[in-house]
């Protein structure tokens, strides 16, 4: 360790080997696949060792890392550093405190940002205490300065953040601390991902239990993390864990939203603002439902439930087009009854393969020829509509 202007810093030697061990984790922990992820760790006020581009983090030797500037040069190494880098020195530009960032794909957390669902839930209390909660940055194209500016806001208020449609990143004030960070990460999400999906209750702390917890975690000396949602009086109270507040306004993922909610959008006025897109009716997760309709991520959805929310109606959505001349899908536990009272594929076969005196499985004419004369006029009746 050295200590310079008051701070101490990792050695090159110390920082290289930190690196390598932590890459050899995150690849043995399945964080990452092929080339994926990245790490960084400080070795002065303005200079750090980082991974290269193109190179697995559960087989890199000292010689392939990269020693750079928070300018971004390149001042020690033969490879060339992550197109990624960019969150990293952000990160250090935004939070001169900060000794490591690691940058992964671990499975759960990354479904997490796929459905740009944050961590907030009080449900877990080592969540609470040691990580706290895990907003989701705005969408950003990979290798660009959209990244940088995503994450951002968030660096000194939380001590991670999930990367919509990408990733997790995490930080820390040691580059072990950093990657026990992503671990925690990964664990929360798993926690979540259980209880609310596969069994599907969560009991949620109170108010009260959440306010002992933050006040523990104060006296720990961590000041960052975010405040979860909480139960008060039997609701569920949302107190922006994951978003920032102006006024009256709530900021989720960079936008401006009105309202109260503040998981991945906010309910306002009987409209919902969801990654910056404005969409008609009530909050829920990920999308709207709007007079029998849902809105997902800008893209017009017919009928009901839809990711993480159930929209007007009882009938099933998705992006379905109607094509002359082809026949509906029918899903299983569906009628058998095809749009205006045709036959869907599986009662129409069902029927037809039964033959005269055998039980109809649907409606239709018991004569085997009036049946097919039936099937063959409705069939060049869809071809001419």
């Amino acid at each position: 360790m050295m200590t310079i202007q008051g701070m101490k810093y990792k050695s090159d030697f110390e920082a290289k080997k930190a690196i390598l061990d932590i890459g050899r984790r995150m690849y043995a922990k399945g964080f990452v696949a092929s080339n994926d992820g990245n790490i960084s760790c400080r070795v002065g006020p303005n200079t750090i060792w980082t991974t290269p581009t193109g190179v697995s983090k559960g087989f890199m030797t000292q010689d392939m890392l990269v020693k750079m500037d928070l300018d971004g040069k390149v001042l020690m190494g033969r490879l060339k550093p992550s197109s990624e880098i960019k969150m990293h020195l952000r990160v250090y530009q935004e939070n001169p405190r900060l000794q490591a960032v690691t940058h992964a794909h671990p499975p759960m957390a990354t479904c997490f940002a796929i459905a740009g669902q944050p961590l907030d839930a009080a449900i877990l209390t080592e969540a609470i205490l040691s990580l706290g909660t895990i907003p989701v940055a705005r969408y950003a194209t990979p290798g660009t300065q959209e990244v940088p500016d995503s994450i951002a806001p968030f660096v000194n208020h939380y001590n991670g953040v999930l990367l919509a449609n990408h990733g997790a990143l995490t930080w820390g004030d040691d580059i072990y601390q950093a990657f026990y960070r992503l671990e925690s990460v990964e664990y929360y999400a798993t926690i979540l991902m259980y209880t609310g999906n596969i069994i599907g209750q969560q009991n949620h702390l109170s108010c009260e239990q959440v306010d002992r917890l933050l006040e523990i975690r104060k006296n720990m000396g961590i000041t960052g993390g975010g405040v979860p949602p909480c139960m008060n009086g039997g609701q569920l109270t949302k107190v922006c864990g994951s978003c920032a507040v102006a006024g009256e306004k709530t900021a989720v993922a960079g936008a401006e939203l009105a309202g109260v909610s503040c998981g991945s959008c906010a309910a306002a006025g009987g409209k919902t603002a969801v990654n910056g897109v404005e969409l008609a009716g009530v909050s829920c997760g990920s999308c709207a439902a709007a007079g029998g309709k849902t809105a997902v991520t800008g893209a017009e959805r017919t009928a009901s439930p839809c990711g993480s929310c159930a929209a007007a109606g009882e009938t099933q959505t998705g992006p379905q087009a109607t094509l002359k001349g082809v026949t509906p899908l029918v899903r299983p536990g569906d009628s058998g009854k095809m749009p205006g009272g045709g036959l869907g594929a599986g009662a129409g076969l069902a029927n037809a393969a039964a033959g005269p005196g055998s039980p109809s499985t649907g409606s239709g004419p018991a004569d085997k020829e009036a049946l097919i004369a039936e099937i063959v006029r409705r069939v060049v009746g869809q071809l001419k509509a």
